[in-house]
């Protein structure tokens, strides 16, 4: 089946509000399969066993299929929330008015809704790169074994914690470049633009919540004796602060700047061009 047939098929055969979910899962899958290197030096630089411990500069694909795996879903589900939450809140008149509200609570849902995938892919993959086990499944099987389903689910709160402020900066950004460019032009902003758009809001995002990233990355690596294991988000950021200071609650900000940056222009490039196509 040739590209134009593809295309052909998506428009006569798929109903148009299932075209989110599609180029959701396309962009997600893009980004997690080009930057995961990225992603497993951020991860080990932010291990509490240090980052040489953690593997280094050794299998930096280790937990690549499962990241993969889990990537379609998460990203479908978030834009799929992200654009019908918005599109309710904008027949609202009084939401209307102030555009980057809308665009904020819009991506507050959408990651609350991503998070019930990418908490338990997160999990998983994190441990795999910091060479807890040889295998996803192993790794898998251990957390269930061990601690149940709530094992999967251990730093929930504080992912969406992480994701609704980064969300409360990065789209509204994302949204009000777009805007902001298409007028100077005077007509809409092309994916290269967008990725752009993208790149920059990703970035800006990113440097502000990487103390909650490593928070985060702290609570699903830990021992499930431990007291960060429990999942407070002040007391592992104190406890942090007190052990390593500034440096170590911005530990690995530059893989992961550089990491959404570029994640931010394919992600959000893709999901536009992708978009665009289906809707053409």
């Amino acid at each position: 089946m040739s590209q134009s047939d593809v295309i052909i098929y998506f428009k006569f055969n798929v109903p148009s509000h299932k075209f989110k979910l599609y180029a959701g899962g396309i962009a997600g899958m893009a980004v997690d399969a080009g930057l995961f290197p990225l992603d497993t030096l951020k991860t080990r630089l932010q291990s509490p066993d240090g980052f040489i411990r953690s593997g280094g500069f050794r299998g930096v694909y280790s937990g690549l299929g499962t990241a993969v795996l889990g990537s379609a879903p998460t990203a479908a589900l978030f834009f799929c929330t992200y654009e019908n939450t918005k599109r309710l809140l904008k027949h609202n008149s009084i939401l209307t008015v102030w555009e980057p509200v809308v665009h904020m609570t819009s991506a507050a849902f959408g990651e609350v809704a991503a998070c019930l995938i990418r908490v338990p892919v997160e999990v998983v993959k994190q441990r795999r790169q910091a060479g807890f086990h040889s295998s996803s499944v192993h790794i898998f099987r251990s957390i269930l074994r061990s601690e149940g389903i709530a094992g999967l689910y251990r730093g929930y709160t504080t992912t969406v914690l992480r994701e609704i402020p980064f969300s409360f900066i990065q789209f509204p950004l994302w949204e009000g470049m777009k805007s902001f460019w298409s007028e100077r032009q005077g007509r809409p902003v092309s994916p290269w633009q967008s990725s752009i758009c993208g790149a920059l809001s990703g970035g800006i995002a990113a440097a502000v919540t990487t103390p909650l990233d490593v928070a985060k990355t702290r609570i699903m690596l830990a021992d499930s004796a431990s007291i960060e294991a429990g999942g407070k988000l002040v007391l592992v950021l104190r406890s942090i602060y007190f052990a390593q200071g500034i440096k170590g609650l911005f530990a690995g900000i530059v893989p992961r700047v550089l990491w959404i940056s570029i994640g931010g222009a394919i992600f959000l490039g893709v999901y536009d061009k992708a978009l665009t196509t289906l809707n053409s």
